[in-house]
């Protein structure tokens, strides 16, 4: 294990975290915030002074490998949410800290859950400091920091890093060049970002809404500014959300294809096809389902295909209370908390490719039970699967399932009702947000006694790094300074 390595990136991450409180800082001095302006200078102060420590015990130049790739991936997505919640408790808005951490992770992990009963009762710069911690989170700190610092792996490969941190059952370069690669999903963000902005302030949406809406939809968060969320604002402005939560939801490799003309290859993508399926049949249920209590069917679409879409891309949005909604509704909504965005999105959830993986990987098996000699491969997009990709879905499924369990029975010793623990625990391990029951669009995650909202917390950070990086770092030997690094 090359621990000064680990050093040195987190050193880059508190570094990154300190000058995204920037703006944060500048906008509680312009709105005369003083408690939470003290909030991020402390905040910040701590950072720079950890990431100057840091620095002293870590090398220029040395080996990166899977390894340390996975528990840098951990460690900086702990460390950043640790840091990232002292502006709440400092300024005394979020004075427990397990709800600061809770809002923070949250807010990282692209989530979405919250602990407040007032949201329109934090400062501006707080609320700012939330919502992007989404954007920041969505494409990913490390993947930030590739693109943004030259970092020299020496031996090993900083694509680990890449591949620990980024969504999907498998993670490859647009570019020959990974910092280019890194780059690349970068301004295909800012650019999205940036249009969704000047189209909600076009549509009449306040511009500092404009910019807390569209980080949360970036990241497919789901952080509001106003306690209603969406449904304060018209019905263009929610339409325009429901737009970009399904661009946002698209596996970014895509749009680089469109960018590079290779538009063929971005026809044949199975995922894409089976998102966009899923998505208008949900939409298309609820429409039905939901009609009676809508004035006409244009607005149970509307309402039906912004809950589809933000649920389906696990950004967590809402226009009405989907609480009150028929039983037939409600579970198509819990079934897309299950299967989420696509691979290679900032959308969490198990993610559509896996799922089209193991329809086909169920499809070989029945045909392999009628021709038991015969050998079929597991094909996607016209190319063949490796027989470890496919074993790869199967075992997250099993990981998947597993945290749900345990989880679940931990989270019901706080008695709340299965509706309520379930839909929790799924929504914080997709990295949705609301859930059913309790934890509804129209409620919270404060009833939650801090032991149930660490085990939240850590749900979140699961769903987000996608099991195996946490889990790795409850393996004894990879602490050991001659653990393998290959």
């Amino acid at each position: 294990m090359n621990r000064r390595m680990i050093l040195r990136i987190l050193s880059y991450v508190l570094l990154i975290e300190a000058v995204a409180m920037l703006p944060p800082l500048i906008l509680s001095l312009f709105f005369k915030e003083f408690a939470a302006a003290q909030a991020f200078l402390i905040t910040i102060a701590l950072c720079f002074g950890f990431c100057g420590v840091l620095m002293l015990f870590s090398p220029r130049r040395s080996s990166l490998y899977a390894m340390e790739g996975y528990v840098i991936t951990a460690l900086s997505w702990i460390v950043i949410s640790v840091f990232g919640a002292l502006p709440f408790v400092f300024s005394g808005f979020v004075p427990n800290f397990f709800d600061a951490l809770f809002e923070t992770v949250s807010g990282f992990t692209t989530t979405g859950a919250t602990i407040l009963n007032d949201i329109e009762a934090l400062p501006k710069s707080l609320l700012y400091w939330r919502s992007f911690t989404h954007w920041l989170g969505g494409m990913g700190v490390l993947v930030f920091l590739l693109a943004i610092v030259s970092l020299s792996g020496g031996k090993g490969n900083l694509f680990y890093l890449m591949r620990a941190e980024s969504p999907g059952y498998d993670v490859g370069k647009m570019t020959p060049q990974l910092k280019k690669t890194a780059k690349m999903l970068y301004i295909i963000y800012i650019i999205l970002t940036l249009v969704q902005i000047v189209i909600l302030i076009c549509g009449g949406m306040p511009a500092f809404d404009s910019f807390c809406i569209a980080f949360g939809t970036a990241g497919t968060g789901g952080f509001g500014v106003t306690n209603n969320g969406l449904a304060a604002y018209n019905p263009f402005c929610q339409g325009v959300c429901t737009v970009f939560m399904l661009l946002f939801g698209v596996n970014f490799s895509l749009y680089y294809l469109l960018i590079v003309r290779q538009f063929k290859e971005v026809l044949k993508n199975e995922e894409l096809w089976a998102y966009l399926g899923i998505f208008f049949l949900a939409a298309f249920l609820i429409s039905f389902n939901t009609l009676p209590a809508m004035q006409n069917f244009g607005e149970a679409f509307h309402h039906a295909a912004f809950q589809a879409a933000s649920i389906m891309t696990t950004t967590g949005f809402n226009t009405v209370d989907f609480n009150v909604w028929p039983v037939f509704s409600k579970t198509i909504l819990v079934l897309l908390m299950f299967i989420g965005a696509s691979a290679g999105s900032t959308g969490g959830g198990i993610k559509v490719s896996r799922l089209v993986i193991a329809c086909k990987s169920l499809r070989r098996e029945m045909h392999k039970i009628i021709h038991p000699r015969s050998v079929r491969l597991i094909r996607l997009n016209g190319k063949s699967l490796d027989e470890r990709v496919v074993s790869g879905v199967s075992i997250f499924l099993f990981a998947y399932l597993m945290l749900l369990c345990v989880s679940l029975l931990l989270v019901s010793l706080d008695n709340f009702s299965f509706e309520t623990n379930f839909t929790s625990v799924v929504s914080c391990l997709s990295n949705i947000g609301p859930g059913l029951d309790a934890v509804g669009p129209t409620s919270n995650y404060s009833a939650y006694s801090n032991f149930s909202k660490v085990i939240l917390t850590a749900d979140m950070l699961f769903g987000r790094l996608e099991i195996f990086p946490l889990l790795i770092l409850f393996l004894p030997h990879v602490w050991k300074r001659n653990a393998s690094q290959k």
